[in-house]
């Protein structure tokens, strides 16, 4: 079991809706014409699902709204929470009900454990690597499309920070929006005038010219772009020497090889995408057992 002292959360309707659509497309126009060829209406079965491998798991509320929403007198009885890490062979959830709709809703349940697993796996890894730095493992917004709130769920569930959600929730200016902008400071400071007091504003850098800028802006995160271990080290201590209430993230290059060395720099956040775009699924099965 985790012990963290809190457990993520994402709201019932969220799941629902996503849930729904997964199994629509699922469906499609005629339903499940396997399950209702081959089995009686009546027929009755229990399924656990047990994990094959050893992992973090995620998405257990998905897998429970995919039964429900097949068939409301289906039981689905959690037997670990997301968050908890497994081993191979562990029972995490058993279904009973009728067997036509267990069938028909086990794919888009074992969709959403395995997929969410894995990335709850593999960010535990990453954070485990760094444990004791001080240092914090995010993701960023390179997310499957429409899967952006659950990917972001199970790296919280594997330990990991999110980043913004969207474009909506803060400011993260890149060389693009510099250029255009005709320059940092003056990106900053358009930023700085248009939104709101609790909105942050981070801005990207990769050298320590920029880095130096930008601490005398007034960002209030600056993201250090594919810098090594030894330039790292030298914008911690030009910050330190600054001391401004600024925070540096490290990004561009983080593998589970690199981290531990980019986290001994000392930056406060270290960003990837590989913890949800490159990462492998959980392998978890459903095993029936016909009911009386």
């Amino acid at each position: 079991m985790t012990d963290r002292p809190y457990w993520p959360e994402l709201p019932g309707l969220l799941i629902e809706d996503a849930v729904r659509a997964a199994l629509q497309e699922d469906l499609g126009r005629a339903g499940d014409l396997t399950a209702a060829a081959t089995i009686a209406p009546d027929r009755e079965a229990t399924a656990t699902f047990n994990a094959r491998d050893g992992g973090v798991i995620c998405g257990l509320p998905m897998a429970k709204a995919a039964f429900r929403l097949m068939d409301l007198d289906i039981s689905f009885e959690q037997l670990a929470h997301d968050g908890d890490r497994v081993e191979p062979g562990t029972a995490i959830a058993r279904v009973s009900g009728k067997a036509r709709a267990i069938l028909s809703a086990e794919r888009t349940a074992l969709n959403y454990l395995m997929h969410l697993s894995g990335i709850a796996t593999a960010t535990s890894h990453y954070v485990n690597a760094i444990q004791g730095s001080g240092a914090r493992v995010c993701c960023t917004r390179k997310t499957v499309p429409g899967l952006r709130a659950f990917q972001k769920y199970a790296v919280r569930c594997g330990g990991g920070a999110n980043h913004r959600f969207g474009l909506d929730d803060a400011v993260l200016i890149k060389d693009n929006h510099i250029a255009v902008a005709g320059g940092l400071t003056a990106a900053i400071e358009r930023a700085r005038a248009y939104v709101g007091h609790l909105v942050c504003i981070e801005i990207e850098v990769d050298t320590l010219d920029q880095l130096a800028e930008a601490l005398t802006a007034g960002a209030d995160v600056i993201l250090l772009d594919n810098m090594g271990p030894q330039t790292l080290e030298k914008a911690v201590r030009l910050k330190n020497e600054m001391r401004p209430p600024t925070r540096l993230e490290a990004s561009g290059g983080i593998s589970i090889e690199t981290i531990a060395a980019i986290a001994a720099t000392g930056v406060d956040l270290i960003s990837t995408s590989k913890i949800t775009m490159a990462t492998a699924p959980l392998d978890i099965g459903l095993d029936i057992q016909l009911g009386a």
